[in-house]
């Protein structure tokens, strides 16, 4: 028998990317930039700028999942890393589609907090194992969670490779 799985449809993305963003704006978090992790939370934080008035957004790469529950033991930080620079007063909120293990947005926490004024976390999903508690989650969920923009299988050869 499959395990239940929590299911994201593209209708429902805008939704639950705005009820996310009524959280961080109702806790009165004004943040100066937007910073996606990318892949998975690239939608969600444009989202997120668009619905606080942010336009300041920007991306760090970090490789973990290399395929279905498949990982690498640590999280990487990938080039080009961000260069935080005169941020030292600066509100960061880190965005991203999930806090499974929690692993790689503590990195990328630990990695910005020396270097900004504060940093916070925003997801649309958090599991209760996450190592990283966020400060604003739409969900909470132990099931596999089938986003849509990750739903289909790759278009091509390379993609589909675990370098890409």
């Amino acid at each position: 028998m499959t395990e239940p799985r929590e299911i994201l449809e593209w209708s429902e993305v805008g939704a639950a990317t705005r009820e996310l963003a009524t959280l961080v704006n109702d806790d009165g978090f004004q943040p100066d930039v937007i910073l996606a992790i990318a892949r998975g939370g690239l939608i969600v934080a444009a989202s997120l700028g668009y619905a606080l008035g942010v336009k300041n957004t920007w991306t760090m790469n970090v490789e973990f999942y290399t395929g279905v529950d498949e990982r690498l033991e640590l999280p990487i930080i990938l080039p080009p890393v961000p260069d935080l620079v005169d941020l030292e007063e600066a509100r960061i909120l880190i965005a991203d589609d999930v806090a499974d293990t929690g692993a790689t947005l503590q990195l990328v926490k630990r990695f910005c907090e020396p270097r900004v004024g504060q940093a916070r976390i925003a997801t649309l999903y958090e599991k209760p194992h996450s190592v990283v508690k966020c400060d604003y989650v739409w969900r909470r969920t132990d099931r596999w969670i089938i986003f849509p923009w990750s739903a289909e299988p790759p278009l091509t050869p390379r993609a589909a490779s675990p370098a890409a």
